[in-house]
């Protein structure tokens, strides 16, 4: 049985401050006994315009913000999901919206691009969003082993592809951190309906850390981060502001929930 924790911000376009306020989050989990901590999507940086991502975009392997997420994990001696940054990709004009995971001795163990981009008009508002003009997409799902078990993980958006968490399923995975940052419309429409969903049809654990507050650029997100179990309850939620949920994984839940209700070993189309 493993404490995971994830962490809640509203971030603004000052990444020092991001970075301050996630270094604080992190270590009050910790001291919570938190072994694996998760930052959510845009944690070092919310712009106030689509394109400030790429004025901060890092070559993988040197930056600050890596950096950051080396020294908290070793410092904190935890597990980091390190949300999303900017990696600078292919394309020069965009960057890669980059999932960095660090070991508690600080070494980054893997790296996840989101798949899916945000080109929405979200419906009932003016909010318009068109993440292609500064995000080269990634292509490969991610799932790795960790001492806590198999964890896969995923971006705000690929939230609402099922198929998607089908492939990672089949890969092992035991565990799901999506890091996020649900605008509030579609977040008090569809969040949790959708992280239960995820939870309940792939029987793992779903720790989902977002973005809850308003932000600077005149955004609001939903916030309501939360850590969900196998059979689709709410271990632990945190609504609105700067925060962070913790939970116990249990792996021997896990497995008993999974051998009692088989539905992975029913499935008929592969």
């Amino acid at each position: 049985m493993t404490q995971c924790a994830a962490i809640q911000m509203a971030s603004s376009p000052n990444v020092s401050a991001n970075l301050l306020e996630a270094d604080k989050l992190i270590a009050e989990a910790a001291k919570a006994g938190a072994k694996l901590v998760a930052l959510p999507e845009n944690f070092a940086l919310m712009g106030e315009h689509e394109l400030d991502k790429i004025k901060i975009g890092e070559v993988i392997g040197s930056g600050p913000i890596q950096e950051f997420l080396a020294n908290v994990a070793k410092k904190y001696g935890v597990w980091v999901v390190g949300g999303t940054m900017p990696i600078l990709g292919e394309n020069r004009n965009k960057v890669r919206a980059a999932c960095l995971v660090f070991d508690d001795k600080g070494r980054r163990v893997a790296r996840y691009d989101k798949m899916h981009l945000f080109d929405v008009n979200v419906p009932g508002t003016h909010e318009v969003y068109r993440e292609s003009d500064s995000i080269e997409q990634g292509n490969e799902p991610v799932v790795i082993n960790t001492p806590f078990g198999r964890l896969g993980i995923a971006v705000c958006y690929d939230l609402r592809f099922p198929e998607f968490f089908r492939k990672m399923s089949q890969l092992g995975m035991d565990m799901l951190v999506i890091p996020s940052a649900f605008t509030a419309e579609t977040g008090a429409a569809h969040w949790e309906l959708l992280l239960r969903a995820r939870a309940v049809e792939n029987l793992c654990y779903v720790i989902a850390p977002n973005q809850g507050g308003f932000h600077i650029n005149g955004r609001k997100t939903f916030g309501h981060s939360m850590i969900i179990d196998p059979w689709g309850v709410v271990l632990d939620c945190y609504k609105t502001g700067s925060g962070f949920v913790i939970a116990d994984v249990d792996r021997e839940r896990l497995e008993k929930v999974r051998s009692v209700f088989p539905v992975l070993t029913h499935r008929r189309i592969l």
